[in-house]
Formats: structure tokens, sequence, C-alpha cells
């Protein structure tokens, strides 16, 4: 019986080297009872022949496809759907997970069976190396979710029951980039709650280029909506107002301001 079920979604990966490094850092890992599900999101160039050809390096490896994009939310959905394990582990296509990542997730998982998320903190890099730390909440509370989401999406432990009891991933416009904020505060407002272990148990990709925009501003406004929709959940939504407004007026600092402001978060 697995009990773990590694999830990726893929769309038009622009760096296969990073995606063979990404899947194999799961091929790799100490802990053996997984299954990796990895869903290409109706990728329009050589995603899909290429990721057959990497499912070729183990059998625990499944490719599931679809011909239209429909964003990430809806492609881990559907790894979710034909997921055999116990546990959700999450995995993006450009970052790494360290060699003991998943035995450390489970090992405490099962030892504190109370916490429906289970998180760590990471190193953050880019093409120039590791650059910063992501370091979250060891054990988050209900505020901590107003400056930003107190996981990292890429490196939670999901138990899978409490996943399905929230339907999973909301799969809305305002959702597109922000489904993991999204997912979390839903948990924590029918009472499940998490965990960020206090080790760099994953390799973050960030980059942070002075010339290039982060973040559009389209999805600046729909994180505002995320943040408003989950404040309102979480019975906070006028201590919460200064915070729902946060990701539109960041958008509308110049370029070298957020550089330097993100070289500081982490």
């Amino acid at each position: 019986m697995v009990n773990v079920s590694v999830i990726m979604g893929v769309y038009n990966c622009k760096n296969l080297h990073l995606l063979k490094e990404s899947i194999q850092s799961i091929v790799n890992q100490t802990y053996s009872n997984w299954e990796f599900i990895i869903c290409n999101d109706g990728s329009t160039d050589n995603t899909l022949d290429e990721l057959h050809k990497i499912a070729n390096i183990d059998k625990r490896i499944r490719i599931i496809t679809y011909k239209e994009n429909r964003g990430l939310a809806h492609a881990l959905n559907e790894c979710i759907k034909k997921a055999n394990g116990k546990y959700i582990v999450r995995q993006d296509d450009d970052d790494l997970s360290r060699l003991d990542r998943i035995e450390k997730l489970v090992e405490f998982k099962e030892n504190n069976p109370d916490y429906a998320i289970v998180g760590s903190n990471a190193r953050v890099f880019d093409n120039n190396g590791v650059w910063g730390e992501y370091v979250v909440p060891q054990e988050p509370k209900k505020k901590d979710f107003l400056w930003n989401s107190p996981f990292a999406h890429p490196t939670v432990l999901i138990e899978k029951d409490k996943l399905l009891d929230v339907n999973g991933y909301r799969e809305a416009k305002e959702t597109r980039r922000c489904e993991d904020y999204d997912l979390f505060m839903e948990m924590y407002s029918k009472g499940y709650r998490g965990y960020n272990i206090q080790e760099k148990l994953y390799d973050y990709r960030i980059e942070n280029n002075k010339e290039k925009k982060y973040r559009p501003m389209k999805y600046r406004i729909d994180e505002a909506i995320v943040r408003y929709k989950g404040y309102k959940k979480l019975g906070m939504v006028i201590k919460g107002i200064p915070y729902i407004l946060k990701p539109v007026l960041i958008g509308l600092l110049p370029q070298g301001i957020l550089y330097k402001i993100k070289k500081r978060q982490y």
C-alpha cells in the first residue's frame, strides 16, 4: 500500500534539465514508499514527450494529461483524484527536495497526527546558486495569514482525507497564482491546523531580477480577492483590510525597490 503520493503540475516546461533534477530529487529520497503523479496541464510544446521519457527512470512515476491548459489548481486536483497515498506531498517542477525530506515529513506527521498540514523551511536559489532562505512560522495561527501564507506551498505534506474534506484546491479566476494561500485559509477555517519543521528540507527556486516584473497587476488584484474571501472565512476582515490592499500597493512600487524588498525578505 502506497503511503505518500507526490504531486506535480507541469505546463510548457522551459527548462527540462531543471525538471529532470526536480524529479530525480524525489527518486533519490531515503523514504521509498511513494508514488509520483505528474500532470501535464495541456502543454503545447514537447513537455509531454519529455515527461514520458523521464518516467522511464522509475516505475513509481505516473504521467496524466489532458489537452487544454486549466491551471495549477486543476492539475493538482487531477493528481489528487488519482492518488493512492494517505498523504499528499507537493513538488514544483524546478525545485529540489533534500534527500530526507519525505522521511522527515512523514515521521513528524505520524508522531503528531493532530496536524493536517506539515511543511518546512527552505533554501532559496536561482541560476547563480543559493541566495536566501524561506523561513515560515513553526506553528502558524490565523493571524499569520495576514502578511503572507505561513506555509511554503511546495514544501508541504497534507493528509489526503483532510484535503478532500475541503474539496481540494479551489478552481477560480482569482486562485490562478495563489491556489495554495486560498487552500490553507480554507483548511484553517474548517478547524484544521499545520506545523512547519524548522529545517531547510527543500530548495525553493525564486528568481529575483532587477529588470523583470515579478507579478503582473492582474494577479495582484486576484490575490487581493483571495485575501478578502479567506480573511472573511477566518473572521478577520476588519483587521485584514490593510493586508487585502498589500499586493496591489506593492505592485505599484518601482522594480528596483521590489528587488531590494525581496532580497531583505529572504
